[in-house]
């Protein structure tokens, strides 16, 4: 009778902390998706309020330039026409990152290589892309997401300014639990000025934050950067 107690009694204890350990998963969850409403109602006002307004302003900058006849009235408002359009591309990259139907290596990717086409489309830098063994549907933090991509864009602004190449390799590569982001270029290579950059900093700053991996390897002629994180 004593043993048999004792089995009901630790059976119920059992019971009551897998109870509870199921009432904090549950307010984890909602507490989850209280944070993905509150993104997406983010996301949908400042696409259609700052979208909007941005697209006001562009619009009436044009009117103004086809009225104006002073040339430097005009290049004033080409300047405010290119600021127009950076506001809109920075808004774009926002929305993006705030969306969490976003975050997957498959949208990651896909984002990553239409922004560094973009980027490089009007200088004579040759960009190839490759992605070995990634699984699309892979799930990623928003957080690793946004931190990557803004690793992505310092090292193709510094590979854009610095590096004198003509050729920028982009890899993606996913073995296990493991993602990494390689950035190859052909150019000159990465001088000890530059090293001690805020951009670099910044990187590995950021690759810190995820706990994952920063690398800058040698390599016979150019740059290679290595971005890792575990998923």
């Amino acid at each position: 009778m004593y043993n048999r107690r004792q089995l009901l009694y630790l059976k119920e204890k059992q019971l009551q902390q897998s109870e509870h350990q199921n009432q904090l998963l549950q307010k984890e969850l909602e507490k989850q998706k209280s944070i993905e409403a509150e993104r997406e109602r983010i996301s949908h006002d400042m696409h259609d309020d700052l979208g909007a307004g941005i697209s006001a302003l562009k619009l009436q900058a044009e009117f103004l330039k086809q009225r104006a006849e002073n040339d430097d009235l005009k290049n004033d408002i080409d300047e405010l026409l290119k600021t127009s359009e950076e506001m809109n591309l920075s808004m774009r990259e926002m929305l993006w990152s705030l969306n969490s139907g976003n975050d997957t290596l498959g949208s990651f990717i896909d984002y990553s290589k239409m922004y560094a086409q973009n980027f490089l489309k009007k200088t004579k830098i040759l960009l190839l892309t490759e992605s070995e063994n990634v699984v699309l549907e892979t799930v990623i933090t928003t957080e690793q997401r946004r931190n990557l991509f803004l690793c992505l864009k310092e090292a193709l602004n510094n590979a854009y300014k610095h590096s004198q190449s003509n050729h920028i390799k982009l890899s993606f590569i996913q073995k296990d639990k493991e993602f990494m982001m390689r950035i190859f270029d052909n150019g000159i290579g990465i001088n000890n000025e530059i090293q001690k950059g805020n951009g670099l900093q910044n990187m590995k700053r950021r690759m810190q934050e995820l706990g994952g991996v920063f690398e800058i390897l040698p390599s016979e002629k150019g740059t290679q950067i290595i971005f890792k994180i575990k998923i």
